[in-house]
């Protein structure tokens, strides 16, 4: 029984994504989209089969032969997040293509489409198709009512109309199904709508509306990514890259997701399973540094704006939390559901993440990084930069407190050293602003602490037994996170210090291209059971580090080998299991981001323009 629940699921990999800038849906090899929340990232969900084949609910269309006999295949038009699922049989040729209509307006009450065309190219196919709706997560009670066009599904909350010409049929579980066959040349529509309106009008999609759709779609996506800059050696990875995190930007307010899912499992069976539909202010740094590199600066500057009105929204003491929602709201409690078994039963299914709750000193090196990065491009304005000197006013007086960490650890707080590192960060930048733009700031305040920082971190963070900087000040232990001392110029990439940390690195966390975060049974405890997969932005990180350190050949060669591990299309979730499949949320904006950099400044190291 276990072999058959287990491979209802599809693996990690076997999703493409299609999204219209307010939410995302996850399309399987096999047709089926087992993931979409509606009307935006963070909503409910309405298909949900990827965290319970049984109850999540799906929309699925494919060849009605046995699974044996066909073959799939996946691809995205040329520059754009067009789908294109294709099933190789011996009857014939058939395809799918995905998108979702981009409404400009980023109106938040603007209907959400899913345009699904079915066609033959070769011979003839019969086909099924099954739509399934499961609201809120599974807990929503729902009824399906036939049309001449197609079905509505109605739920005290949310509506989804279905339009198609090909006949339906109710299934008997709260769904609709239909059999039709297509031969050569021949296509079928299916639209499908939300509204939170109970008054659903059915117009199903012609030719014509289709091409319209299609066209227009396919234009936004190529006249945007025609933006980037980047020319290097890995353009086509770094700019499928572009295009996820644009699909993963919540448009009306420019915070972009580190993932659209929840509670895909780092590790298969076990519980470390969390919800990644929110703004993470450790990204941003990464953030506005890949978007300026690659040339999207209204991307850049929207995404500013989250995080100018994250500074003007202060906790009570002054600090900032680490997580918030794209709509910039700060609770975000956690909860389970425990009626959802998981990803191949990995449960829990969680919904929020309770770690905005949690101290993580290193945000704000990761925040006024992002902003200094930014002001190069753009002043920023005096009134952000008063907020930013109560942020470190703040700092000050809290620097040496233990905290969670980068790795937001749920089994008590500890003096992580990179948490040390980022303070240094921020004020480091803080003063580099201040000094170009002839802003007021305490400099001599600044730079006291900015040296008593790192002082403290040479000191205490550094273990002279392992010949390494370690997790946490008192631990003999490594962690890759190490590796962003000379991502963010802390160390020099030549430093004797930094080369021996980077031998350890390779050899105690690395397995080939792969890079675990730190080995749990030995470093801080991070309050769960269990293993996980390596943490594919590490492994970016050590590109970089490699890159940087003058190892060009081992940088290429960690490179190279990781670009083998992405999925089909192009797209990695958050880790990689010790097989090689894909573990965690998917896709992972963090991983890509690495990803961007790491491809842009082992370009420069390889043309010899990049500076230490």
């Amino acid at each position: 029984m276990e072999q058959v629940r287990s491979a209802a699921y599809q693996p990690i990999e076997d999703y493409g994504i299609i999204g219209d800038l307010h939410t995302v849906a996850l399309v399987g090899k096999n047709g089926s989209i087992d993931w979409c929340c509606i009307p935006r990232f963070d909503s409910p969900s309405v298909f949900g089969a990827i965290l319970d084949a049984q109850k999540g609910g799906f929309f699925k269309i494919s060849p009605d032969l046995p699974a044996t006999d066909v073959r799939t295949r996946q691809m995205y038009f040329p520059e754009t997040n067009i789908l294109v699922t294709r099933f190789l049989t011996s009857n014939g040729i058939g395809e799918i293509i995905d998108f979702m209509p981009i409404r400009q307006s980023w109106d938040v009450g603007h209907p959400h489409h899913i345009i699904r065309s079915v066609a033959v190219v070769q011979g003839s196919l019969p086909f099924e198709m099954i739509c399934r709706p499961r609201f809120n997560y599974a807990r929503d009670e729902h009824t399906a009512r036939l049309f001449d066009h197609g079905a509505v599904f109605y739920s005290k909350d949310l509506c989804l109309g279905l339009a198609t010409h090909v006949p339906l049929t109710e299934d008997g579980q709260g769904g609709v199904h239909a059999h039709f066959t297509l031969h050569a040349h021949h296509r079928a529509y299916f639209l499908l709508e939300c509204t939170s309106e109970s008054d659903v009008s059915l117009h199903p999609m012609t030719a014509r509306h289709f091409q319209k759709d299609f066209e227009e779609t396919m234009d936004f996506w190529q006249r945007w990514l025609s933006k980037c800059t980047y020319q290097g050696r890995w353009r086509e990875m770094v700019q499928r890259s572009a295009l996820l995190l644009k699909l993963l930007t919540y448009a009306p307010t420019g915070a972009i997701v580190a993932a659209p899912t929840t509670s895909l499992p780092e590790c298969i069976g076990g519980s470390r399973n969390w919800d990644y539909r929110y703004a993470w202010l450790r990204d941003a740094a990464f953030t506005l540094y890949g978007l300026l590199t690659l040339g999207f600066y209204d991307e850049a500057e929207a995404f500013m704006g989250w995080l100018d009105n994250r500074c003007h929204d202060l906790e009570p003491n002054g600090s900032l939390q680490p997580i918030y929602g794209i709509d910039g709201r700060a609770r975000l409690e956690e909860f389970t559901l425990d009626h959802l078994e998981g990803y191949r039963k990995s449960g829990p299914v969680r919904i929020g993440n309770g770690a905005y709750r949690q101290k993580q000193m290193d945000i704000y090196g990761e925040l006024l990084d992002s902003i200094y990065i930014f002001n190069r491009h753009q002043d920023i304005s005096y009134d952000l930069w008063k907020q930013l000197r109560h942020l470190l006013t703040w700092l000050e007086g809290h620097w040496r407190e233990p905290d969670e960490g980068i790795w937001e650890v749920r089994g008590g707080p500890k003096p992580f050293l990179h948490s040390r590192v980022m303070s240094w960060v921020a004020f480091d930048r803080a003063l580099r602003i201040a000094r170009h733009r002839g802003l007021p700031a305490p400099i001599a305040d600044w730079m006291a602490v900015s040296a008593e920082i790192y002082d403290d971190v040479m000191e205490n963070g550094w273990h002279a037994g392992t010949k390494s900087f370690v997790q946490y000040y008192g631990s003999a232990e490594v962690d890759a996170s190490s590796l962003l001392m000379v991502l963010t110029k802390f160390c020099g990439p030549t430093d004797p210090q930094m080369l021996s940390t980077l031998d350890r690195v390779l050899r105690e966390l690395t397995t080939d291209s792969h890079v675990y975060r730190y080995i749990p049974a030995r470093a801080a405890n991070d309050g769960l059971i269990g293993n996980e997969g390596t943490f594919s932005p590490c492994s970016f990180w050590l590109v970089e580090t490699l890159a940087r350190s003058g190892r060009l050949l081992e940088a290429r060669l960690v490179l190279e080998k990781m670009l083998s591990y992405a999925n089909h299309l192009g797209l990695y979730a958050e880790e990689i299991s010790p097989v090689g499949e894909a573990l965690g949320n998917f896709p992972q904006a963090f991983t890509h981001l690495a990803l961007i950099s790491s491809c842009y400044n082992l370009d420069r190291a390889l043309n010899g323009t990049l500076l230490g």
